[in-house]
C-alpha cells in the first residue's frame, strides 16, 4: 500500500513538472475533456436531479411538520453545494472515466505501447497522463457546478409538487438564497477539483502499472475505481474538517 502510495505521488509529481509542456498537447486534452465533460452531461443531469429530489422528499416533510418549512430549501442547497455533488459526481466520473482511463493505458502497457513510446523518446507522463489529468482537472469542477444547479432545480420541483409540502418556486430559492452562500458552491468546486486529481493519478497509475495480459487489465480498472472512491471518502473528510475551520 505504502508503495503504491509512494508511486503515485512520484508520478503526481512528474506531472506537475510536465505541465508547461500541456500546451503542445492541447488537442489531447480537448478530447479528453470532451469525452469526460461533455459525454457525461445527460448522467450528470439525471443522477443530480434525483439526488436533489430525494433530499427533499426526505427532509421536505419532517420539517414541515416542526415548522420548519421555510428551510428546506436551504437544507437542500447546502447539502448538494457542499457534500453530496461534489462526492456523488467524483463516485460517478471515478466508475466512468477512471476506469476508462486505467483500461486504455493498461492495454498500452500489456502490448508494449509505452515501450514504443520510450524507444522514440516520448516521455509517456508527457505523452498519457499530462492530457488526462489537465482535462479532468477542468472538467470536474464545471460539471459539479452544472449539478449542483440542476440538483436545486430537482429539489424545488419536488417541493412544490408534493402534497405534503407544497412550498412554491420563489420561498424554495428565497430561502436556499438566504442560506448557501457563495463560499459554500466555492467549497464543493474545491472539493472536486481534488477529487478529479485523485482520480486522474490513481487511474493512470494502475494503468502504467498493469501487468498480466487481458486479465491484469481488468485487475487494473477494478483497482483504479476501488481505491479511487476510497481515496475521494477519505480526503472528503480531510477537506471537510480542514474547510470547516
Amino acid at each position: 500500500m505504502f508503495e503504491n502510495i509512494g508511486e503515485m505521488v512520484l508520478l503526481f509529481w512528474r506531472t506537475l513538472l510536465a505541465l508547461p509542456a500541456a500546451w503542445r498537447q492541447r488537442q489531447k486534452i480537448l478530447d479528453q475533456f470532451f469525452e469526460i465533460g461533455n459525454a457525461s452531461l445527460l448522467m450528470v443531469c439525471v443522477l443530480s436531479f434525483f439526488i436533489g429530489a430525494v433530499i427533499a422528499l426526505q427532509t421536505g416533510p419532517v420539517l414541515v411538520e416542526h415548522g420548519l418549512a421555510s428551510a428546506v430549501g436551504g437544507i437542500v442547497g447546502i447539502a448538494l453545494a457542499k457534500e453530496l455533488a461534489p462526492v456523488m459526481m467524483a463516485i460517478l466520473i471515478a466508475g466512468r472515466i477512471g476506469s476508462a482511463m486505467a483500461a486504455e493505458i493498461g492495454s498500452m502497457r500489456v502490448y508494449q505501447e509505452i515501450d514504443a513510446l520510450r524507444t522514440m523518446n516520448i516521455n509517456p507522463v508527457h505523452y498519457l497522463v499530462l492530457p488526462r489529468l489537465v482535462a479532468i482537472a477542468l472538467a470536474l469542477p464545471m460539471l459539479v457546478i452544472f449539478a449542483i444547479l440542476v440538483g436545486w432545480l430537482g429539489g424545488a420541483i419536488v417541493v412544490e409538487t408534493n402534497s405534503h409540502i407544497a412550498i412554491p418556486f420563489q420561498a424554495f430559492f428565497a430561502d436556499l438564497r438566504d442560506i448557501v452562500a457563495l463560499k459554500d458552491v466555492a467549497n464543493g468546486v474545491f472539493k472536486s477539483f481534488c477529487f478529479a486529481l485523485i482520480i486522474g493519478v490513481v487511474s493512470c497509475h494502475q494503468g502504467l502499472a498493469t501487468i498480466g495480459g487481458p486479465r491484469g487489465i481488468g485487475r487494473s480498472v477494478t483497482k483504479a475505481v476501488v481505491n479511487s472512491i476510497i481515496l475521494i471518502v477519505i480526503f472528503d473528510y480531510v477537506l471537510t474538517r480542514v474547510l470547516l475551520q
